[in-house]
């Protein structure tokens, strides 16, 4: 395999890896945010964690797939580098995402408390002003 092969192969699985995210976020669009969102991590630790394959070279390959046929024709020469390295992203992309959510929970909050205070400003019916009030309004300085 020569350099650009290595090349044109990765790009086709960049392309085909970013095709399959997008059909992962329409295929989890409907659940709860806090399902939808560590399944949308899950997809892309799964499709984009590379691992070495050929030392001597400094060959790379997406780890789930290496990991796949290793099982399958149970070679198992690279199946444990390719799990530590599906492991070792998942914790990163996991620990990072649990940063992003404390992060935003106490802006979500902030949010929601002011939207339910303007939602209780307006649920309040418009005072009409008293007979002594509009009185007083005719005794003070003229209005324009």
């Amino acid at each position: 395999m020569t350099e650009q092969d290595y090349l044109l192969a990765w790009t086709l699985y960049a392309l085909a890896a970013l095709g399959c995210l997008l059909v992962g976020f329409r295929i989890t669009a409907w659940m709860w945010r806090a399902l939808r969102e560590p399944l949308r991590v899950l997809m892309a630790v799964l499709l984009c964690t590379p691992t070495l394959v050929d030392p001597a070279r400094e060959l790379q390959a997406p780890a789930i797939a290496i990991a796949a046929l290793d099982l399958l024709f149970k070679t198992g020469s690279n199946l444990w580098l390719a799990v530590t390295d599906l492991a070792a992203f998942a914790l990163i992309g996991f620990s990072l995402y649990l940063l992003f959510v404390a992060i935003r929970w106490p802006l979500e909050r902030r949010r929601a408390e002011a939207a339910a205070a303007r939602a209780e400003a307006e649920a309040q019916p418009a005072r009409e002003p008293s007979l002594r009030e509009l009185l007083d309004d005719r005794r003070g300085e003229p209005r324009l």
